[in-house]
């Protein structure tokens, strides 16, 4: 990535982000303390960002798992249980690491522990309650048979997610491999514990797919926010809009190519078959994402992929086209 600094300046959306920041908080002030405290637990843990967790499903959905028996849905749904409590963690301790910073940014102002809604004490107490509810729930997935692949998943992405939030952040590419990894491990979490191997070109896709989203975030952040997004976070000074719009769209392509891949060397044909028809809406997904982060927008990435309507309607063909062929395999 290129080492120049952005230049671009703040656009309106920064000034209507901002505005927008001091009309919640005004609001949020006149809530009773009895009230704020748990409102204030509750929208740390992000609860917008849990369906990244049903990442789990992922394995035992292209592996014909789910249709076979209810012993990989059972596992799949501890896995996203686990992995649910885990990321709760990572984002209070994050929050409460970045409380500061936050305090300077448009929307990130309004997080409860920037603004005063939960302390930094509370949030570290309560991601150590998340870690420890998870270590039970996997030493229980354990018990009941569904092996401890969940356990290393779920350990590697608290560490990875850790030291992110204490200081690889601010290392170019590294963080974004980090954030991505997060994805991943999630899916390989959820082919543990539903006791389905993932194949090469399984984790490939993921990855891809994560990086995708990731290098997506950072290019939104860059154009949304213009010069001043380098203090927000420090990694973006050596990242340009141009480069990351060009790895954004390269890692797309590699993406279907490493689906088609996974089609096509499926060992079963009727399932090969059924996955090439399913690249059609996931290319027409991917067109659809590429047209959408080219906008400016403080808002969370996640939000162009779970309410776009657009977007919406090609992930329920790719997920119908999918379920039809496992329906109707001989």
């Amino acid at each position: 990535m290129s080492a120049s600094q952005p230049t671009r300046q703040p656009t309106a959306a920064t000034a209507t982000a901002t505005a927008t920041a001091a009309a919640a908080a005004a609001v949020a002030a006149v809530r009773p303390v009895w009230v704020r405290w748990p409102v204030a637990a509750v929208r740390t843990a992000r609860p917008r960002q849990w369906p990244k967790n049903f990442l789990v499903f992922a394995a035992p959905l292209t592996g014909s798992a789910l249709a076979r028996g209810s012993v990989a849905l059972r596992g799949a749904t501890l896995a996203l249980v686990v992995f649910t409590l885990a990321s709760c963690a990572v984002y209070f301790v994050n929050d409460a690491v970045d409380a500061e910073r936050d305090r300077q940014h448009p929307r990130k102002c309004l997080r409860p522990v920037a603004c005063g809604d939960l302390s930094e004490n509370h949030a570290l107490a309560l991601a150590g309650g998340c870690v420890l509810a998870a270590a039970v729930l996997v030493a229980v997935t354990g018990a009941l048979g569904f092996g401890y692949g969940l356990a290393l998943a779920v350990t590697a992405y608290l560490a990875t997610s850790f030291l992110y939030s204490f200081g690889l952040k601010h290392l170019p590419v590294v963080e974004l491999a980090l954030v991505a990894s997060g994805f991943v491990l999630r899916a390989l979490g959820g082919a543990a514990s539903s006791h389905v191997p993932p194949s090469g070109w399984f984790v490939l896709v993921c990855s891809l797919g994560a990086l995708l989203v990731v290098i997506a975030k950072r290019y939104t952040e860059i154009t949304s926010l213009g010069a001043p997004a380098a203090r927000h976070r420090p990694s973006l000074r050596r990242y340009t809009p141009r480069v990351l719009r060009a790895t954004q769209r390269v890692t797309a392509l590699l993406m279907v190519a490493a689906y088609l891949a996974w089609a096509a060397t499926e060992p079963d044909r009727w399932a090969g078959n059924w996955h090439l028809a399913t690249a059609v809406p996931l290319a027409a997904a991917l067109i659809r994402f590429d047209r959408l982060t080219a906008t400016a927008t403080t808002g969370h990435i996640e939000d162009l992929i779970i309410r776009d309507v657009p977007m919406v309607c090609l992930e329920a063909v790719w997920l119908l086209v999918f379920v039809v062929g496992l329906a109707t395999h001989p």
